[in-house]
C-alpha cells in the first residue's frame, strides 16, 4: 500500500508502536530467521523472538499481521502464508514448522528481479469498449422513458374510468376490475419480454454494455420491478418462476428475495427449501463479461441462509449446504451429504431442525388462493380505490385536478404541498411506529415457541406477518447506530433487559424472524447486518425457537446469527463468520471465517480506549453522543420529509398540467422523480461531508468524529438499486466521490465510505458484494482506504475490508471475505472466508468451466415432477 494504515500508525504516546515481551528464542532454522526478519520489519522491532505470540507478546493486530502475510508472499525464498495460517500457528517457531513441507528451496541470494506478468492486452480497443458503454445507457435510458410512459398512459386511463364510478360499490368493482387486471398484465409483461427477447435461456458468455447485454438488462430489470417477487415464501412464487422456465418440482419452499434470472437454467427438485439471502441468479459477472449457467437441485435439498450458489454446481437428493456457505463453480455435493463454510466443505452438522408436518398439494393451493383473493378484492381495491378517494375528499388534490393548469411557484401550490407531505410523512412515522409496537405483539399470541407448524396455513401466515411489520428498515435506519435504538427494539420485543447503553448497541440494519423470541446479553454490541435466524423451516413446516447471544460480545458486519447457536459470553464474532451449531459452548475467544475457527478475543491495541467506557468519562461520553445523535435523529427525518415535500410538489403541480399535457406528464415526473431523488441524497451526503473527503481514522466510538461519520452512514441511498447495471450508476459513484474508473460495470456493489474508495477502470462489481473501508470492534472504530486496480471482480456476495490493495486483473471468488490489509497480486484469483489464493483449475472463477455435468439423475429430472 502506498499509504500506511492509521491503526499502524497511530500508538499511545511515547510507546513503541509494538512492544515485544515474548522472550529473546533465536531462530533455530533458515525458515524461522527469513520469517523473523519479515515480521521485525512490519512491527517494527530490531528482532522477533520465535517463540513471541503475535497478538499477545508482540501486540500486533490483524491488519499487521495482514501486512506480514503479503510481505512474505512477495519472498520467492518464502512459502505462501494466509491469515488463517497465522492464527493457527500464532509464533514464528510454530508457523515455520507448519510451512516446512511447502517452503522453496534456499538460495544464496535473491534471484534478479523478473519482469511482472503482463495481462493480455484486449481484443477491443478502449474507445470501440466507450461506445458500447454509451450506446447502452442510452438504450437503457429510452427503455425506461417508454416503460414510463405506458405505466403513465394505463394509470391515467385506468382513473379516469374508475373516477367514473356512480356510486361507492360501482367504484369499489371498477377498482377490483382495473386493479386486478393491471396487476395480472405487470406480473405478465416480464414472462412476455423473456420469451421475445431472449426465448430459453442456456449457458453462455456475452461481454457486458453489447446489444446481448440490453436484452438481458431489460429482463432483468423487469423482473426486479415485478411485484411477485415479494410473493417469496409463497407457492405463487414457485408457479412464476415456472412460467418463466424454471423446472420445479412438488413441494419446493423459496424464501429468497433474490429472484433467478436465466431460470431455464434453474432446476429445483420437489421438497427443496431456500432460505432467505441466498443468491441462485444462475449468471455471474466476470471480467467485463456476463456467463450465464446451471444451477441444479435435487430432491429434498436444503439452502441455508446467507448463501450462494455459483453458475455450474448442483446438490444431489437429501444435500444440504448451510448457513454462511457457497458452491464454488463446478463443485458438486452427492446425494445426502451435507456441506457448509465458502467454499463448501463437509459436515456432519444437520441443518434441518425441524420435524415434517402434514402440508400437501391442497393446502398449498388454498394458501395461493387466499393471498390472490386477499390481493384482488382488498389491497388493490384499496389502493386504486383510495386514490380516487383521496382526490375527491381532499380539496387540494380535487380542486387541483379540475383546474387545468397550475403554476410551480404559485402559492397555493407550496401550501397544499406542505400540507399533503407533513400530514402523510409524520403521519406514518407516528401511526407506523406504534402499529409495530403493537399488533405483532398481540399477533405473537398465536405462534408458540418450539412448536411445529405446517406450512401455508393460519399460523404461517400470522408468522409472515410479524416478520413483515416488524422488520421495516425505515425505523431501525432512524434508531439505528444511537442508544435509541435498544428501546425501539425493545419496543418490538427483544429481551434486552441486562443491555447497558453504549450509544452504538446495534446498528441501522437488525432483522429477525420473530422478535419475541431473541435475548441479548449485558455489554454486548452488534454491527450492521445482523440477521437473527429464529425460524426453522422444511419443506412442509415451520417453528420458531429463542435466538440468545451472549453477554459481553462484539458482532461484525453481515452475520446469520441461529437459533441454537455455540457461542456463549465475551466472544468477538467476526464479519461475515459462520456461527457454529455443534460442539462445545465458544468462551471468552474469538471465531472468524466460514467455517469458523478460533482466533484472539481482542489485543491490546484495541483496549488503548477502555478507560472511556467506564464511570463518569462515560456517563459523559454517552450524554454527549445521544444529544448528538438526537440531532442527527430529527436532522434526517427533516430530509426525508422536504424530499417527500418536493415530490409532492411536482406531483400537484403534474396534476394540474396533465390536461394540458395529457399522459405525457407522468411519465414526465416517474422519471423527474427517480432523477431528482439522486441528485437529493447526493447533496446531501456531500454537505454532511462538506464537501471534504475523509481520511484514514482510529479513534474511540465516543470520539466526536465518529458521531458524525455515523451521520454520513445515515444518508438514504436505496435509490442506488435502481441504477445497478446501468453507466449511471458509475455517474452517481462519481458525484458521491469515489475514485472510479472508466466503464465499470456495477450490478449491485455497495459502498460505505464512497470517498475512501478507489476503483480502476473496467472493473466487475457483482450482486450483494460490498467494499467496507472501516470496522468496529467493542469500542474502537477504525478506517482507510481500500483500492482496486483495473479490471478487478468482486464475485457474488463478496465482503472486502478495509486497508485492502488488489492488483490489475485479480479476481475474488463469490462469497469471498477479504480481510482488511490484504494485498491482492495482479492477475491472482483469491476466494474463501477469509480469502486466500485459489489453486488454479477450471472450476475457479475464470473462463466457462465445464458444467457439473455429475449431478444426480434424480436433481436432472426434477422439472418433470412439477405439477
Amino acid at each position: 500500500m502506498v499509504d500506511k494504515s492509521a491503526e499502524v500508525l497511530i500508538s499511545e504516546p511515547d510507546e513503541p508502536a509494538m512492544a515485544g515481551r515474548g522472550g529473546t528464542a533465536p531462530a533455530a532454522t533458515d525458515i524461522e530467521r527469513r520469517l523473523a526478519e519479515v515480521l521485525a520489519e512490519v512491527v517494527p522491532a530490531e528482532g522477533v523472538s520465535a517463540t513471541s505470540h503475535f497478538f499477545t507478546d508482540l501486540g500486533a493486530n490483524s491488519l499487521v499481521m495482514a501486512q506480514f502475510c503479503a510481505r512474505v508472499r512477495k519472498r520467492p525464498d518464502l512459502p505462501s502464508v494466509s491469515m488463517k495460517d497465522i492464527y493457527r500457528h500464532p509464533t514464528i517457531q510454530s508457523l515455520a514448522a507448519a510451512l516446512a513441507d511447502t517452503a522453496p528451496p534456499a538460495v544464496d541470494s535473491p534471484p534478479p528481479a523478473q519482469e511482472p506478468t503482463r495481462v493480455a492486452s484486449p481484443t477491443r480497443k478502449a474507445s470501440s469498449r466507450t461506445r458500447d458503454y454509451v450506446l447502452c445507457g442510452t438504450l437503457q435510458l429510452l427503455v425506461f422513458l417508454a416503460y414510463s410512459f405506458v405505466t403513465g398512459l394505463v394509470a391515467a386511463r385506468g382513473y379516469e374510468w374508475v373516477a367514473t364510478g356512480t356510486d361507492l360499490a360501482d367504484i369499489y368493482l371498477r377498482s377490483v376490475l382495473f386493479g386486478g387486471i393491471g396487476f395480472v398484465v405487470v406480473c405478465a409483461f416480464p414472462i412476455a419480454a423473456k420469451w421475445i427477447l431472449i426465448g430459453r435461456w442456456k449457458p453462455r458468455e456475452f461481454p457486458v454494455w453489447s446489444l446481448t447485454y440490453v436484452r438481458f438488462w431489460i429482463v432483468k430489470a423487469l423482473l426486479h420491478a415485478n411485484p411477485v417477487r415479494f410473493f417469496n415464501g409463497n407457492p405463487l412464487y414457485v408457479l412464476y418462476l415456472r412460467a418463466l422456465g424454471a423446472r420445479i418440482g412438488k413441494g419446493v419452499t423459496i424464501l429468497s428475495h433474490s429472484i433467478p434470472v436465466c431460470t431455464d437454467l434453474l432446476t429445483i427438485g420437489a421438497g427443496t427449501v431456500i432460505r432467505k439471502d441466498s443468491f441462485l441468479l444462475c449468471y455471474r459477472a466476470h471480467a467485463g463479461r456476463i456467463q450465464t449457467g446451471r444451477i441444479t437441485l435435487g430432491r429434498n435439498v436444503f439452502i441455508g441462509e446467507k448463501t450462494v450458489l455459483d453458475i455450474d454446481t448442483s446438490m444431489g437428493d437429501g444435500a444440504q449446504l448451510g448457513h454462511a456457505s457457497a458452491l464454488y463453480r463446478g463443485q458438486v455435493v452427492p446425494d445426502g451429504e451435507r456441506r457448509h463454510g465458502s467454499p463448501a466443505q463437509p459436515t456432519e452438522i444437520d441443518y434441518v431442525r425441524v420435524g415434517p408436518a402434514r402440508c400437501d398439494t391442497s393446502r398449498r393451493f388454498r394458501f395461493g388462493l387466499a393471498t390472490l383473493l386477499q390481493l384482488f378484492l382488498l389491497y388493490l381495491p384499496l389502493t386504486v380505490g383510495g386514490m380516487y378517494m383521496l382526490f375527491r375528499e381532499v380539496p387540494a388534490l380535487g380542486e387541483r385536478s379540475d383546474a387545468g393548469t397550475a403554476g410551480l411557484t404559485s402559492s397555493a401550490l407550496l401550501t397544499d404541498a406542505l400540507l399533503v407531505s407533513a400530514v402523510l410523512f409524520f403521519g406514518f412515522v407516528v401511526v407506523g411506529l406504534a402499529v409495530v409496537c403493537t399488533v405483532p405483539r398481540l399477533l405473537s399470541l398465536a405462534v408458540k415457541p418450539d412448536e411445529v407448524y405446517p406450512l401455508y396455513g393460519f399460523h404461517y401466515a400470522v408468522h409472515r406477518a410479524i416478520a413483515g411489520m416488524t422488520n421495516l428498515k425505515f425505523f431501525t435506519w432512524l434508531f439505528g447506530d444511537s442508544s435509541y435504538i435498544v428501546h425501539y427494539l425493545r419496543g418490538l420485543g427483544y429481551d434486552l433487559s441486562r443491555v447497558e447503553q453504549t450509544g452504538s448497541n446495534f446498528g441501522t440494519e437488525v432483522r429477525h424472524e420473530n422478535p419475541y423470541l431473541v435475548t441479548v446479553g449485558r455489554g454486548t454490541m452488534v454491527a450492521d447486518g445482523l440477521s437473527i435466524v429464529n425460524a426453522d423451516f422444511s419443506s412442509t413446516s415451520f417453528r420458531v425457537s429463542r435466538a440468545s447471544i451472549g453477554t459481553q460480545n462484539f458482532l461484525g458486519n453481515n452475520i446469520a446469527y441461529p437459533a441454537g447457536a455455540r457461542t456463549g459470553d465475551n466472544c468477538l464474532l467476526a464479519t461475515k463468520v459462520m456461527i457454529p451449531l455443534d460442539g462445545e459452548i465458544r468462551e471468552g475467544v474469538g471465531l472468524l471465517g466460514s467455517p469458523s475457527f478460533e482466533i484472539p478475543r481482542s489485543v491490546e491495541r484495541d483496549s488503548r480506549f477502555d478507560h472511556l467506557r467506564t464511570g463518569d468519562e462515560l456517563r459523559r461520553s454517552l450524554a454527549a453522543k445521544n444529544r448528538y445523535n438526537l440531532r442527527s435523529m430529527v436532522f434526517f427525518l427533516l430530509v426525508r420529509w422536504l424530499h417527500a415535500f418536493v415530490l409532492t410538489t411536482l406531483g400537484l403541480a403534474s396534476i394540474g398540467l396533465y390536461g394540458l399535457l395529457g399522459h405525457a406528464v407522468i411519465a414526465a415526473y416517474l422519471a423527474l422523480t427517480l432523477g431528482f431523488t439522486a441528485l437529493y441524497f447526493v447533496l446531501v451526503e456531500r454537505c454532511v461531508a462538506s464537501f471534504r473527503a475523509l481520511r484514514p481514522r482510529l479513534c474511540s466510538i465516543y470520539d466526536p468524529y465518529f458521531w458524525w461519520h455515523e451521520r454520513l452512514w445515515k444518508v438514504p441511498d436505496e435509490y442506488l438499486d435502481v441504477f445497478n447495471g446501468t453507466p449511471f450508476k458509475n455517474v452517481i459513484w462519481r458525484l458521491l466521490g469515489v475514485r472510479i474508473g472508466s466503464r465499470v460495470f456495477d450490478d449491485g456493489c455497495y459502498m460505505t465510505e464512497r470517498t475512501l474508495t478507489t476503483v480502476g477502470d473496467d472493473c466487475t462489481l457483482n450482486a450483494g458484494s460490498k467494499i467496507q473501508c472501516h470496522s468496529q470492534e467493542d469500542g474502537t472504530f477504525k478506517s482507510d482506504r481500500t483500492t482496486l486496480g483495473d479490471r478487478c471482480t468482486l464475485g457474488v456476495g463478496t465482503h472486502v475490508h478495509y486497508g485492502v490493495t488488489m492488483g490489475d486483473g485479480a479476481v475474488m471468488a463469490p462469497d469471498s471475505f477479504l480481510m482488511k490489509g490484504e494485498e491482492v497480486p495482479p492477475n491472482a484469483q483469491w476466494g474463501g472466508n477469509p480469502a486466500t489464493e485459489l489453486p488454479d483449475t477450471p472450476a475457479l472463477p475464470g473462463r466457462a468451466g465445464p458444467a457439473a455435468a455429475t449431478a444426480t439423475a434424480s436433481a436432472n429430472h426434477a422439472g418433470s415432477t412439477a405439477s
